[in-house]
Parts: C-alpha cells; sequence; structure tokens
C-alpha cells in the first residue's frame, strides 16, 4: 500500500554522492520526503538513522528491465510525486590520441545521460500525473552552451537531454506539469574530481544544490548558473574562431 504522507514528495536519481546527495540533504532539510536512488546508497548511508523522511529505492538508469520494478516500488512507497530530480550521470573524455579510438565510450555516456534519464521519466511519469502541481526537473550541463575539447559524448549526451526535456515542457503542459532544464556550471563532485583541466568558476555540490533548490521554486524552464561562466559561454557561441583558438588542444 502506498505510504501516505502530509509532506511534498520527492524523487532524487543519482542521489548517492555529489549533486544528488547534495539536493537530498537540502530537501530533507525543507521538510520534503524524498525518495533516493542510485545503484548503491553510498554517502546516503550516514542519513537513514537522523531522517525518517528519507527512503533509498536501488535503480541503475542504463537498466531498462529495471524500470517495471522501480515503478511497483515506486507506487508501494507514495500515492504521487510532487516532484522528480532526474540527476544520475556520467563523464567520460574522448582520447583522440589512444589507437585505437574507444567509440564505444559514446554508448556508455549516452547510456546514461540520455536514454537513463529517458528511462527515468518514462518511470515516474504516471505518479507526477497524480500531483496537483508535478515538476519534472532534468539535470542538463553548461557543456552544452559551447563546445569543449575531448567533450563529444558528455556534450552531445547532455545537448540530447535538453532538448527532449524542452519537448516534454510542451508534451506535458495539458497535465500541468512544468519541466525545469538545469544547467550547472563546473561542481566539485566525485566526477569532477578525475579532471586533469582547469574548471573556471569551480563550486561545492552544496552551493550548487543551494542555488538549484532556490531556483525551482519558480520552476523556470531552464536555469543556467555560475553566471559568469554563462557569460564566458555566451562569448564562445558567437565568436566560434576565438573559442576555437583558445581552447582547442595545440
Amino acid at each position: 500500500m502506498a505510504h501516505k504522507t502530509d509532506h511534498d514528495v520527492v524523487w532524487i536519481t543519482g542521489a548517492s554522492s555529489g549533486i544528488g546527495f547534495a539536493l537530498v540533504k537540502q530537501y530533507l532539510d525543507a521538510g520534503w520526503r524524498v525518495i533516493a536512488s542510485a545503484r548503491k546508497p553510498g554517502e546516503l548511508s550516514a542519513l537513514f538513522a537522523s531522517h525518517s523522511l528519507l527512503s533509498f529505492l536501488p535503480f541503475d538508469v542504463t537498466d531498462s528491465d529495471q524500470v517495471e520494478t522501480v515503478r511497483q516500488a515506486l507506487l508501494l512507497s507514495t500515492e504521487h510525486l510532487d516532484c522528480a530530480i532526474l540527476n544520475a550521470g556520467t563523464c567520460e573524455y574522448l582520447e583522440m590520441t589512444t589507437s585505437p579510438i574507444d567509440w564505444e565510450m559514446m554508448d556508455r555516456v549516452m547510456s546514461v545521460n540520455f536514454f537513463g534519464l529517458v528511462n527515468s521519466v518514462a518511470l515516474c511519469l504516471p505518479l507526477l500525473k497524480k500531483s496537483s502541481c508535478g515538476h519534472l526537473v532534468g539535470v542538463s550541463s553548461q557543456a552544452v552552451q559551447a563546445a569543449f575539447p575531448q567533450a563529444e559524448a558528455y556534450g552531445a549526451s547532455k545537448a540530447a537531454a535538453r532538448y527532449f526535456l524542452s519537448s516534454l515542457r510542451m508534451d506535458l503542459k495539458p497535465f500541468k506539469i512544468d519541466v525545469t532544464c538545469l544547467l550547472p556550471g563546473f561542481v566539485d563532485t566525485p566526477l569532477t574530481q578525475k579532471n586533469t583541466f582547469s574548471m573556471p568558476f569551480l563550486m561545492s555540490a552544496d552551493d550548487a544544490a543551494k542555488r538549484m533548490f532556490s531556483a525551482l521554486q519558480s520552476r523556470p524552464f531552464e536555469f543556467a548558473f555560475p553566471k559568469r561562466l554563462s557569460t564566458m559561454l555566451w562569448v564562445a557561441r558567437h565568436f566560434p574562431k576565438w573559442w576555437l583558438g583558445k581552447v582547442a588542444p595545440r
């Protein structure tokens, strides 16, 4: 039987570390009931004892065979979702100097960042429709604003996610479900800690989550941050030859 609660209910994927984990803490502090998903609990394990409104639902977003099982588990957990924040993501870089080039990496990244998002939408949409004010949130990236070296897979997958969400915004309007696409810049997470290049305007995961939580209150179509990076990438888009000379490998 679905869990009844007077609290707003949010489902957050990719919740075991980084931005997802920071968002879990934000929503718990705000009094929401949080259903957190990831392949494993990770950092969430430290929160269960002190947060009765937190529950964990294992989900590998790349595994289509899990969708129906997780959907049934969600239905047993709650009668509706007020918000779903689809944050699960990964990053790998295309290395042109290796031989052979690992083109299969494109599939790996796309399976998480795009098809994982599609799987998650298919899973949560029926429960969002049961809310009086459903809010679907997907996490893209500021990387879609301009080209970066070695980011063919990551950037393309996040651009696909952005367009998918933009189209969903239109098709879900009759159901009174708002759709927001978040475009964060560089955030200090286990993924970005592997990067060996400069990351301008790097912020903590907690800072990113605070900005996201605050922005989502007004349900914008998109929210890109930080603004300084947005400005830099605006210049990159409008002066692509300058940007190529600035960032392309030499």
